[in-house]
Order: structure tokens, then C-alpha cells, then sequence
């Protein structure tokens, strides 16, 4: 049997160095505000769900004051009320990791698991996280598919999976495929996107609804 020691390691650690300057950062917001999570924000649901959801990065004063992926900030308000539409969570979002909320069949993680200055991770600071990416769809034995929310999201996901973005474009509502796992790209459900009309409420359920319909047929 392999060790636990001999697993990949799908979070970072509370004081993960690898990346420099966003570990500066997070020491700031410790200093600035001690009570909240100011840590890599891990992921939330089973692993053993077969739909996985890849953000970006945790917002400043969402998931990186709450511990929760898309937990108190507006992209967490559409995300959730979403999946609990279309039947992949339970209970009530509250905006707050204690809210009792559960996901069912579904998982969320996001490409960089620390807060980023201006919500804009580099380059290098997602090709370094993206270890964690790849050992969490490793440790999905039924993972069957993925939403990427935003270009940043799509790209990472792609290259921890081993293909070539020109083999799989992003595009708000394409559907790719990685052998038996297929690939849905979505906009961002931030504020500055629905606010801009880039994405509405209705393209976006449109995706889920797409996922769901997929999934109850498998």
C-alpha cells in the first residue's frame, strides 16, 4: 500500500513559500486584518464528485477572509445560487463557510490558491500553483467534468491535463474533450463582468444547465 506521504498533496501549506510575492501579500493582510483566513484557500466539496469547478484565484475580502472558495464576495452570490438550482449543493448560502451549505457531486478549487494583488496572479505564480490543480484532478477517480470560469481558469486547466490550448479554445459555452472528461468554459462570474453584461445571470445557469443535463445522462 502506498504511504500518505507518497500521495500528492492537493493543497498547499497555511505558510506555503513558493511564490514570493504573493506570500508578501498574504503576511500584509495578516497584519492588516488577523482574523481572517489570509491562507491558500482549499478546495470545497468530495473528491469523489464528478463535476469539478476551477476559479481563478480567491478574492481579497471573498475567500481570503472566509476559507471558503467563492465564500462572501458577488461571484460566490451567482455561483452558489446556481448550483443549488441546478442540484449540485444543498441547504442556504449564507456568504459564510459556517452557513451549512453543502455541495453534492461537485467540487471547487480554484488555479491559484492564494489571493493575488488586483485580483492579477503572474504568470509564474499560476504555473507554480498549478501542482496543486493537477493533484486534485488526480485524486477525482470519478471526475467526469470540468467548468473553467474565465480565460486564466480554462488555460491552467488545459496544460494540468496535458493539452494544447489551440486544441481546445477558450470560448464562453464551448465544450471540449480530455478523454472521458468534458471541458465547459464560462466568463467569469465576477461583478466587473456581470455589471459589464459580458455575462448574464441566464448565460451562465445556461453552462450548469448544460452540465446537468450531461451528467443525469452518463
Amino acid at each position: 500500500m502506498a504511504s500518505v506521504a507518497a500521495l500528492p498533496a492537493t493543497e498547499p501549506d497555511r505558510n506555503c513559500p513558493l511564490c514570493p510575492r504573493l506570500a508578501e501579500f498574504r503576511g500584509q493582510a495578516r497584519a492588516r486584518e488577523p482574523s481572517w483566513h489570509n491562507s491558500p484557500v482549499a478546495s470545497f466539496g468530495d473528491s469523489k464528485a464528478r463535476l469539478l469547478i476551477v476559479g481563478l484565484a480567491p478574492g481579497l475580502q471573498g475567500a481570503n477572509r472566509t476559507g471558503r472558495p467563492f465564500t462572501g464576495d458577488f461571484a460566490g452570490d451567482l455561483l452558489y445560487a446556481t448550483l443549488l438550482a441546478y442540484g449540485f449543493a444543498k441547504g442556504v448560502y449564507h456568504a459564510r463557510p459556517d452557513d451549512g451549505l453543502r455541495l453534492v457531486d461537485c467540487r471547487i478549487a480554484n488555479a491559484v490558491r492564494c489571493v493575488p494583488p488586483q485580483n492579477k496572479p503572474l504568470p509564474v505564480e499560476i504555473n507554480t500553483c498549478r501542482q496543486f490543480l493537477i493533484a486534485t484532478i488526480a485524486t477525482m477517480p470519478r471526475l467526469r467534468a470540468i467548468v473553467t470560469l474565465g480565460r486564466i481558469a480554462h488555460e491552467s486547466t488545459l496544460k494540468a491535463l496535458g493539452l494544447r490550448s489551440a486544441a481546445a479554445p477558450f470560448a464562453h459555452g464551448a465544450v471540449h474533450m480530455a478523454g472521458p472528461i468534458r471541458l465547459y468554459d464560462s466568463y467569469h462570474c465576477s461583478r466587473y463582468n456581470t455589471n459589464t453584461r459580458v455575462l448574464t445571470p441566464e448565460m451562465f445557469r445556461n453552462v450548469f444547465a448544460k452540465v446537468r443535463t450531461d451528467l443525469d445522462k452518463s
